[in-house]
């Protein structure tokens, strides 16, 4: 179990700053395209693609490392309103629900990658990039973020982390 979260862990943080990366990659992309656009009266006919392509990629591959350091979006009133054991019951609750929407959304995602990959699908645009290079993010994205809601499940039901991240200073027992 302790190797499972290390690994899911790793992952996260190792898709986390391909993330990083893809986003930096983007930026440095807009200002070339913008120079070359405005300042040369250059084409620019692959940039914008992949820029698009890059941020889509960023936000599937950049997921579970958001998930890791629980940087989403969270609404703790209900949570905090609970005592202890309803509160890892509604934790238990989102978390297995989680887990099974991302790994449906894997199944699919991966399906959809598949019939690209296998079609020869390419962009309908002058650069005409191969589509499965750039579906890939979404199956690696719904898998691993899989994997990091079932490490969250591992801590919340073996007791190494409170439900939701939140410490009841009361310890009352609901």
């Amino acid at each position: 179990m302790n190797a499972f979260i290390r690994l899911a862990d790793a992952l996260s943080r190792l898709l986390g700053v391909v993330a990083a990366v893809l986003l930096v990659v983007a930026v440095i992309i807009v200002c070339q395209m913008v120079i070359m656009r405005y300042g040369l009266n250059e084409s620019t006919h692959w940039q914008t693609e992949f820029v698009t392509f890059a941020l889509i990629a960023s936000t599937f591959l950049g997921a579970p490392y958001v998930l890791l350091t629980r940087g989403h979006v969270n609404v703790e009133l209900v949570p905090l309103a609970l005592g202890q054991r309803s509160r890892f019951i509604l934790a238990l609750l989102a978390y297995g629900s989680s887990t099974a929407l991302c790994l449906l959304l894997t199944y699919y995602s991966f399906t959809f990658w598949y019939e690209a990959w296998e079609g020869g699908w390419s962009s309908d645009t002058i650069w005409a990039p191969k589509l499965w290079k750039v579906y890939l993010a979404m199956p690696v994205g719904f898998a691993a973020i899989s994997l990091q809601y079932l490490a969250d499940v591992l801590c919340l039901v073996s007791g190494r982390e409170p439900p939701f991240g939140i410490v009841d200073s009361n310890a009352e027992a609901a």
